[in-house]
C-alpha cells in the first residue's frame, strides 16, 4: 500500500493493516501464536530481526510506540512540551529503547500484547480523527512537530509500523510451512 497522503488515507491504511495482522495472526496454528520464531535470521542486518522472537515481540512493539505517539501528542496539546523520544534517546541510539521495551514485557503473555494493541490502536486511530487533513499534513501547524507534519508521526506508529509488523509475520508464517 502506498504512504498515506491524506487523512482519510492515513486512517484507511492504519486500518486495513491493522486488520491484516490480527487476521494473519488468528490463520497461525495456536502453538505457533505463542511459539519463537523459526526463520533463520543471521543474516538480516536490522536489530529487529534479533530482538523480536515471536508474534508477542512485535506487538508489544507497536503498542509502545503508540504510546510514546499519544503520550507525546497530548502532552504537547496541553501545553506540556515534550520531544517525542524519551530523555536521553535520540534518532541514533533508539534501538536501546526499543530493547528495554522487549526487556519489559519479557512476561506478558499473547493474549495481553494483542488487548494492549488493540486498545493502543484504537486510542491512536481515535486520537487521528481529531486532527483534520492540514493539521496532520502540512509541516509548520503545531511547533513541536519541528520540520515535520504531524501525519508523519501517525504514518510512522501505524500504517507504516504495521507494514514492518507484516512483513515479519508473514516470514515466519512461511517459515511454518
Amino acid at each position: 500500500m502506498a504512504r498515506p497522503t491524506s487523512k482519510n488515507e492515513l486512517i484507511e491504511a492504519s486500518n486495513v493493516n491493522y486488520q491484516k495482522i490480527t487476521d494473519l495472526i488468528a490463520s497461525l496454528p495456536p502453538a505457533a501464536r505463542e511459539a519463537d520464531f523459526t526463520f533463520d535470521t543471521s543474516k538480516l542486518k536490522e536489530a529487529h530481526w534479533q530482538r523480536d522472537h515471536n508474534v508477542r515481540d512485535v506487538l508489544i512493539h507497536l503498542y509502545e510506540w503508540q504510546e510514546l505517539l499519544l503520550k507525546w501528542v497530548k502532552n504537547n496539546q496541553a501545553g506540556k512540551s515534550q520531544e517525542f523520544l524519551p530523555d536521553g534517546i535520540n534518532w541514533r541510539n533508539y534501538g536501546k529503547m526499543n530493547l528495554e521495551f522487549w526487556e519489559k514485557h519479557q512476561n506478558t503473555s499473547l493474549q495481553e500484547a494483542e488487548e494492549l494493541l488493540a486498545e493502543s490502536h484504537q486510542q491512536t486511530m481515535a486520537l487521528l480523527e481529531t486532527f483534520s487533513n492540514d493539521e496532520l499534513f502540512n509541516k509548520g501547524v503545531f511547533p513541536w512537530t519541528g520540520n515535520n507534519a504531524l501525519g508523519i508521526y501517525f504514518i510512522a506508529n501505524t500504517s507504516s509500523h504495521y507494514d514492518w509488523a507484516l512483513k515479519k509475520l508473514r516470514k515466519y508464517k512461511k517459515s511454518l510451512s
